[in-house]
């Protein structure tokens, strides 16, 4: 296989894009959005073809991993036939979709019969009234049958998310490793990252450091550093000898950037190459400029 021809200012092969299909959520967790989030016109979001012919493009210059995003992709009208067309390119080597799981229990089936290889579930608590509090939705149990759902489905690997707060869920790390590994599942614990501006809690008093977590899971488990490397932002443990990874995502404690090999395309056509940069280019304006030409 070719290398990617898409090599950014910093000579980092870009081989994984992280495609937003919407900026719509049925959720409005509080570190993420205002729970009076106000959504973008319907007409500035790109539709399933065009998301396509983004994908398409690059997958033609050198792409070989997409993840689909949100928002909560699975909240976008049409999606199923989006990752249809995706997961039938053999130039694709993985097709992933990160999720809040709130509708995984009836479409985990469908999504893996269209060609999606891994999920990434949003899990910050396994306690009902926390889970509530932080994603302002009582669909706890939903979630967890969602995840049951993809288990039985067949997914390649499925691995639970959790941004990790301290005093509001840094106490229930431990807990989340037991379930995670009790079915075989990846976690990985993400620092809250600096962006947005969400006014319920102060980010500095809540700051909980991957350090910290990994000190306390190290009071239970043999934590092994994994050789795999993805060029994503996690660095994974293995735990124990067993199949299950526990990961580390650290915007604030360890820097992840040199080893980058992504960019993002939002919901309405920005191409993004990092989060932590407000640089962009219309991708949008691109295609609706030069309609048809792929």
């Amino acid at each position: 296989m070719s290398d990617s021809q898409l090599v950014d200012p910093f000579g980092r092969r870009i081989t994984y894009l992280r495609l937003s299909v919407t900026d719509r959520c049925d959720f409005r967790c509080t570190y993420c959005m205002s729970e009076d989030m106000q959504f973008l016109p319907r007409d500035q979001v790109l539709s399933l073809e065009e998301l396509y012919a983004v994908a398409d493009a690059f997958i033609a210059l050198g792409v070989r991993r997409i993840r689909i995003t949100g928002g909560e992709p699975l909240v976008r009208k049409g999606l199923t036939s989006l990752l249809a067309r995706l997961g039938a390119r053999p130039e694709l080597e993985d097709l992933a979709i990160t999720t809040n799981g709130s509708q995984l229990a009836g479409r985990a089936a469908e999504l893996r019969a269209a060609g999606v290889r891994r999920l990434n579930i949003s899990l910050d608590s396994l306690r009902r009234e926390r889970f509530a509090a932080f994603t302002r939705s009582d669909r706890l149990p939903q979630v967890l049958a969602g995840i049951e759902a993809a288990r039985v489905a067949g997914f390649e690997r499925i691995k639970l998310n959790c941004v990790v707060q301290k005093g509001r869920n840094d106490d229930e790390v431990c807990e989340l490793v037991e379930y995670a590994l009790a079915r075989g599942l990846d976690i990985s614990f993400i620092e809250e990252m600096p962006l947005g501006s969400i006014s319920s809690h102060d980010r500095a008093q809540t700051l909980c450091s991957s350090d910290e977590v990994r000190a306390r899971l190290a009071e239970h488990w043999q934590l092994t550093p994994s050789l795999e490397r993805s060029g994503g932002p996690s660095r994974y443990y293995r735990v124990d000898g067993l199949p299950s990874r526990i990961g580390f995502i650290s915007p604030h404690s360890h820097n992840f950037c040199g080893d980058c090999n992504r960019v993002r395309v939002t919901a309405e056509g920005r191409l993004v190459l990092c989060l932590g940069h407000e640089g962009a280019l219309d991708l949008r304006q691109l295609l609706r400029s030069h309609p048809g030409d792929g």
